[in-house]
Protein backbone atom coordinates (compact mmCIF):
# COMPACT_ATOMS: atom_id res chain seq x y z
CA UNK A 1 0.00 0.00 0.00
CA UNK A 2 1.40 3.44 -1.17
CA UNK A 3 0.60 6.30 0.60
CA UNK A 4 -0.09 9.07 -2.74
CA UNK A 5 0.80 12.87 -2.96
CA UNK A 6 -2.59 14.64 -3.73
CA UNK A 7 -3.57 15.18 -6.91
CA UNK A 8 -6.08 17.75 -8.06
CA UNK A 9 -8.79 17.68 -10.48
CA UNK A 10 -12.43 19.93 -10.97
CA UNK A 11 -15.81 18.41 -10.26
CA UNK A 12 -18.05 20.02 -12.71
CA UNK A 13 -21.66 20.42 -11.59
CA UNK A 14 -24.94 21.57 -12.41
CA UNK A 15 -24.72 25.15 -11.46
CA UNK A 16 -20.70 25.41 -10.27
CA UNK A 17 -17.38 23.66 -10.39
CA UNK A 18 -15.62 21.93 -7.77
CA UNK A 19 -12.13 21.61 -6.60
CA UNK A 20 -11.13 18.27 -5.71
CA UNK A 21 -7.71 17.35 -3.95
CA UNK A 22 -7.45 20.84 -2.14
CA UNK A 23 -8.77 19.16 0.71
CA UNK A 24 -11.25 15.93 1.18
CA UNK A 25 -14.68 16.50 0.55
CA UNK A 26 -16.98 15.27 3.44
CA UNK A 27 -20.34 13.90 1.91
CA UNK A 28 -23.28 13.60 4.87
CA UNK A 29 -25.63 10.59 3.98
CA UNK A 30 -29.41 10.99 4.94
CA UNK A 31 -31.38 8.15 4.34
CA UNK A 32 -35.00 8.65 4.33
CA UNK A 33 -35.65 5.61 4.40
CA UNK A 34 -37.49 3.13 6.96
CA UNK A 35 -35.47 0.58 6.64
CA UNK A 36 -32.05 1.34 6.21
CA UNK A 37 -29.21 -0.89 7.35
CA UNK A 38 -27.61 2.52 9.46
CA UNK A 39 -29.93 4.18 10.71
CA UNK A 40 -33.06 2.16 11.11
CA UNK A 41 -35.69 4.88 9.54
CA UNK A 42 -34.31 7.30 12.52
CA UNK A 43 -34.47 10.07 9.55
CA UNK A 44 -37.62 9.00 7.37
CA UNK A 45 -39.51 11.88 8.20
CA UNK A 46 -39.38 14.68 6.31
CA UNK A 47 -39.00 17.13 9.39
CA UNK A 48 -36.74 14.72 11.03
CA UNK A 49 -34.73 14.47 7.95
CA UNK A 50 -34.31 18.19 7.16
CA UNK A 51 -33.10 18.44 11.03
CA UNK A 52 -30.36 16.01 10.66
CA UNK A 53 -29.15 17.86 7.14
CA UNK A 54 -28.26 20.88 8.94
CA UNK A 55 -26.63 19.43 11.51
CA UNK A 56 -24.79 17.63 9.06
CA UNK A 57 -23.93 21.36 7.41
CA UNK A 58 -23.36 22.83 10.44
CA UNK A 59 -20.78 19.95 11.33
CA UNK A 60 -19.01 20.73 8.63
CA UNK A 61 -20.44 18.23 5.36
CA UNK A 62 -19.43 19.63 1.82
CA UNK A 63 -22.07 17.66 0.46
CA UNK A 64 -25.29 16.06 1.25
CA UNK A 65 -26.18 12.74 -0.21
CA UNK A 66 -30.21 11.88 -0.34
CA UNK A 67 -31.43 8.55 -0.86
CA UNK A 68 -35.00 7.05 -0.58
CA UNK A 69 -34.33 3.85 -1.34
CA UNK A 70 -32.45 0.91 0.87
CA UNK A 71 -29.67 -0.53 -1.02
CA UNK A 72 -28.69 -2.83 1.83
CA UNK A 73 -27.52 -6.32 1.35
CA UNK A 74 -30.74 -8.74 0.16
CA UNK A 75 -32.97 -5.26 -0.60
CA UNK A 76 -34.73 -5.71 -4.32
CA UNK A 77 -33.27 -2.44 -5.67
CA UNK A 78 -32.68 -2.69 -9.14
CA UNK A 79 -35.41 -5.28 -9.61
CA UNK A 80 -39.09 -5.22 -10.88
CA UNK A 81 -39.96 -5.57 -7.02
CA UNK A 82 -37.88 -2.07 -6.50
CA UNK A 83 -40.05 0.77 -5.05
CA UNK A 84 -41.75 2.80 -7.47
CA UNK A 85 -40.67 6.01 -8.65
CA UNK A 86 -43.17 7.83 -6.95
CA UNK A 87 -42.72 6.72 -3.75
CA UNK A 88 -39.04 7.60 -4.24
CA UNK A 89 -40.05 11.31 -5.20
CA UNK A 90 -42.44 11.50 -2.38
CA UNK A 91 -40.01 10.28 0.32
CA UNK A 92 -36.88 12.59 -1.32
CA UNK A 93 -38.35 16.05 -2.82
CA UNK A 94 -39.97 17.45 0.39
CA UNK A 95 -36.56 17.14 1.47
CA UNK A 96 -34.66 18.28 -0.86
CA UNK A 97 -36.59 21.52 -0.81
CA UNK A 98 -37.06 21.74 3.16
CA UNK A 99 -32.57 22.24 3.33
CA UNK A 100 -32.35 24.76 0.12
CA UNK A 101 -35.57 26.49 1.60
CA UNK A 102 -33.71 26.75 4.74
CA UNK A 103 -30.25 26.72 3.55
CA UNK A 104 -30.06 28.15 -0.52
CA UNK A 105 -26.57 26.79 -2.36
CA UNK A 106 -26.32 23.07 -0.26
CA UNK A 107 -25.03 20.89 -2.45
CA UNK A 108 -27.70 18.18 -2.74
CA UNK A 109 -26.26 14.88 -4.29
CA UNK A 110 -28.85 12.29 -4.63
CA UNK A 111 -28.56 8.73 -4.74
CA UNK A 112 -30.95 7.04 -6.81
CA UNK A 113 -30.88 4.59 -9.91
CA UNK A 114 -34.07 5.77 -11.59
CA UNK A 115 -33.85 8.15 -14.40
CA UNK A 116 -37.50 9.92 -13.46
CA UNK A 117 -36.16 10.27 -9.87
CA UNK A 118 -33.05 11.62 -11.13
CA UNK A 119 -34.87 13.88 -13.29
CA UNK A 120 -37.12 15.23 -10.84
CA UNK A 121 -34.36 15.88 -8.15
CA UNK A 122 -32.40 18.07 -10.18
CA UNK A 123 -35.31 20.02 -11.24
CA UNK A 124 -36.03 20.46 -7.53
CA UNK A 125 -32.36 21.94 -7.08
CA UNK A 126 -29.88 18.92 -6.85
CA UNK A 127 -26.31 19.59 -8.49
CA UNK A 128 -25.51 15.51 -8.38
CA UNK A 129 -26.50 12.60 -8.96
CA UNK A 130 -25.07 9.60 -6.76
CA UNK A 131 -26.05 6.20 -9.63
CA UNK A 132 -24.81 2.88 -7.26
CA UNK A 133 -25.18 0.98 -10.40
CA UNK A 134 -23.15 2.79 -12.43
CA UNK A 135 -26.14 3.83 -14.86
CA UNK A 136 -26.28 0.33 -15.66
CA UNK A 137 -30.08 -0.32 -14.31
CA UNK A 138 -31.57 2.52 -15.93
CA UNK A 139 -31.27 2.92 -19.59
CA UNK A 140 -32.15 6.73 -19.60
CA UNK A 141 -29.92 7.79 -16.55
CA UNK A 142 -27.15 8.99 -18.61
CA UNK A 143 -28.87 11.00 -20.70
CA UNK A 144 -30.70 12.97 -17.81
CA UNK A 145 -28.24 13.44 -16.44
CA UNK A 146 -26.01 14.72 -19.89
CA UNK A 147 -29.49 17.06 -20.43
CA UNK A 148 -28.65 18.86 -16.82
CA UNK A 149 -24.93 19.01 -17.26
CA UNK A 150 -25.14 18.00 -13.51
CA UNK A 151 -22.10 16.00 -11.10
CA UNK A 152 -22.39 12.22 -11.79
CA UNK A 153 -21.16 9.84 -9.23
CA UNK A 154 -20.71 6.13 -11.13
CA UNK A 155 -20.36 3.41 -8.56
CA UNK A 156 -19.08 -0.19 -9.69
CA UNK A 157 -21.30 -2.62 -8.45
CA UNK A 158 -21.68 -6.47 -9.09
CA UNK A 159 -24.50 -7.46 -9.47
CA UNK A 160 -27.51 -6.60 -7.62
CA UNK A 161 -28.42 -6.60 -3.88
CA UNK A 162 -30.63 -9.61 -3.74
CA UNK A 163 -27.59 -11.88 -5.63
CA UNK A 164 -24.47 -10.23 -2.93
CA UNK A 165 -25.04 -13.60 -0.76
CA UNK A 166 -24.65 -15.72 -2.81
CA UNK A 167 -21.78 -14.57 -4.92
CA UNK A 168 -18.34 -16.31 -4.40
CA UNK A 169 -14.56 -14.55 -3.55
CA UNK A 170 -13.03 -13.62 -6.22
CA UNK A 171 -8.75 -13.44 -6.17
CA UNK A 172 -7.39 -10.12 -5.74
CA UNK A 173 -6.28 -9.61 -9.07
CA UNK A 174 -9.52 -10.57 -11.00
CA UNK A 175 -11.37 -8.36 -8.53
CA UNK A 176 -9.62 -5.52 -8.49
CA UNK A 177 -9.83 -5.87 -12.70
CA UNK A 178 -13.17 -6.83 -12.50
CA UNK A 179 -13.88 -3.20 -10.57
CA UNK A 180 -11.08 -1.24 -12.89
CA UNK A 181 -13.13 -2.62 -16.29
CA UNK A 182 -16.61 -2.02 -14.51
CA UNK A 183 -15.40 1.59 -14.07
CA UNK A 184 -13.98 2.18 -17.31
CA UNK A 185 -17.06 1.07 -18.68
CA UNK A 186 -19.20 3.02 -17.46
CA UNK A 187 -17.43 6.14 -17.88
CA UNK A 188 -16.62 5.58 -21.56
CA UNK A 189 -20.65 5.01 -21.86
CA UNK A 190 -21.45 8.17 -19.79
CA UNK A 191 -18.54 10.48 -22.11
CA UNK A 192 -20.24 8.76 -25.46
CA UNK A 193 -24.06 10.35 -24.45
CA UNK A 194 -22.50 13.63 -24.09
CA UNK A 195 -21.59 13.93 -20.35
CA UNK A 196 -18.44 16.09 -19.97
CA UNK A 197 -15.75 14.02 -18.40
CA UNK A 198 -15.13 16.96 -15.84
CA UNK A 199 -18.60 15.92 -14.50
CA UNK A 200 -17.59 12.40 -13.31
CA UNK A 201 -16.00 11.28 -9.95
CA UNK A 202 -15.87 6.97 -9.95
CA UNK A 203 -16.56 5.09 -6.75
CA UNK A 204 -15.54 1.52 -6.32
CA UNK A 205 -18.49 0.51 -4.49
CA UNK A 206 -17.26 -1.13 -1.14
CA UNK A 207 -19.61 -3.48 0.04
CA UNK A 208 -21.66 -3.33 -3.22
CA UNK A 209 -21.03 -7.25 -4.75
CA UNK A 210 -17.57 -7.25 -2.66
CA UNK A 211 -17.76 -9.93 0.19
CA UNK A 212 -16.02 -9.41 3.36
CA UNK A 213 -12.11 -9.03 2.69
CA UNK A 214 -12.59 -8.17 -1.11
CA UNK A 215 -13.24 -4.78 0.93
CA UNK A 216 -9.79 -4.44 2.63
CA UNK A 217 -8.48 -5.69 -1.11
CA UNK A 218 -9.75 -3.23 -2.36
CA UNK A 219 -8.96 -0.42 0.12
CA UNK A 220 -5.29 -1.51 -0.09
CA UNK A 221 -5.19 -1.60 -4.17
CA UNK A 222 -7.85 1.89 -4.43
CA UNK A 223 -5.24 4.07 -5.93
CA UNK A 224 -4.85 1.41 -8.72
CA UNK A 225 -7.93 3.43 -10.23
CA UNK A 226 -6.67 6.99 -10.41
CA UNK A 227 -5.25 5.45 -13.77
CA UNK A 228 -8.56 5.93 -15.23
CA UNK A 229 -8.23 9.53 -14.79
CA UNK A 230 -11.36 10.57 -12.78
CA UNK A 231 -11.12 11.51 -8.90
CA UNK A 232 -12.59 9.02 -6.30
CA UNK A 233 -15.05 8.91 -4.06
CA UNK A 234 -15.00 6.03 -1.02
CA UNK A 235 -17.83 5.19 0.93
CA UNK A 236 -17.18 2.87 3.96
CA UNK A 237 -18.78 4.15 6.40
CA UNK A 238 -20.33 1.34 8.91
CA UNK A 239 -20.25 -1.03 6.07
CA UNK A 240 -20.69 -4.95 7.19
CA UNK A 241 -17.10 -6.12 6.12
CA UNK A 242 -16.03 -3.50 9.71
CA UNK A 243 -18.55 -5.38 11.16
CA UNK A 244 -17.31 -8.81 10.80
CA UNK A 245 -13.89 -7.78 11.37
CA UNK A 246 -14.85 -6.59 14.90
CA UNK A 247 -16.87 -9.68 15.29
CA UNK A 248 -14.47 -11.20 18.01
CA UNK A 249 -15.16 -8.07 20.01
CA UNK A 250 -17.94 -8.47 19.94
CA UNK A 251 -19.34 -12.03 21.12
CA UNK A 252 -18.24 -13.69 17.84
CA UNK A 253 -21.56 -11.84 16.32
CA UNK A 254 -21.72 -9.02 13.36
CA UNK A 255 -20.76 -5.82 15.25
CA UNK A 256 -23.65 -3.72 15.26
CA UNK A 257 -24.08 -0.51 12.88
CA UNK A 258 -23.22 1.81 15.77
CA UNK A 259 -19.99 -0.11 17.31
CA UNK A 260 -18.40 0.81 13.69
CA UNK A 261 -17.98 4.49 14.30
CA UNK A 262 -13.92 4.33 15.14
CA UNK A 263 -13.60 1.17 12.21
CA UNK A 264 -15.51 3.65 9.90
CA UNK A 265 -13.37 6.36 10.82
CA UNK A 266 -10.06 3.99 10.48
CA UNK A 267 -11.02 2.86 6.89
CA UNK A 268 -11.76 6.12 5.47
CA UNK A 269 -8.60 7.50 6.46
CA UNK A 270 -7.15 4.81 4.58
CA UNK A 271 -9.80 5.90 1.84
CA UNK A 272 -8.12 9.16 1.44
CA UNK A 273 -4.36 7.86 1.84
CA UNK A 274 -5.00 5.72 -1.16
CA UNK A 275 -6.62 7.77 -3.04
CA UNK A 276 -9.97 9.69 -2.57
CA UNK A 277 -10.91 13.05 -2.50
CA UNK A 278 -14.28 12.84 -1.79
CA UNK A 279 -15.51 10.49 1.83
CA UNK A 280 -19.44 9.28 2.24
CA UNK A 281 -20.37 8.97 5.83
CA UNK A 282 -23.00 9.02 8.29
CA UNK A 283 -21.14 11.03 11.19
CA UNK A 284 -19.78 14.25 9.76
CA UNK A 285 -18.37 15.86 13.03
CA UNK A 286 -15.62 13.18 13.21
CA UNK A 287 -15.16 12.90 9.27
CA UNK A 288 -14.41 16.26 9.17
CA UNK A 289 -11.85 16.35 12.20
CA UNK A 290 -10.16 13.04 10.91
CA UNK A 291 -9.79 14.32 7.43
CA UNK A 292 -8.43 17.61 8.21
CA UNK A 293 -5.51 15.70 9.82
CA UNK A 294 -4.87 13.11 6.88
CA UNK A 295 -4.93 16.03 4.42
CA UNK A 296 -2.18 18.13 6.81
CA UNK A 297 -0.18 14.51 6.70
CA UNK A 298 -0.46 14.82 2.78
CA UNK A 299 0.38 18.25 2.25
CA UNK A 300 3.27 18.20 4.26
CA UNK A 301 4.24 15.41 2.36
Amino acid sequence: MTPLTRTNAHWKLRTRTLELGRRTLVMGVVNVTPDSFSDGGQFFETEDAVKHALKFLEEGADILDLGAESTRPGSLAGTSSAISTGTEQARLLPVIQGILAVRPGTLISVDTYKSETARAALSAGAEIINDVSGALWDKDMLAVCSASACGVVLMHTRGRPEDWREQSKLPADELIELVRSGLAKSLQCAVNIGIAIESIVLDPGYGFGKKFDENYTMLARQSELLALGRPLLAGVSRKSFLGHTLAELHGGKLAPFEARETASVAAMVTAIIQGASIVRVHNVRSAVEAARIVDAVLDAG
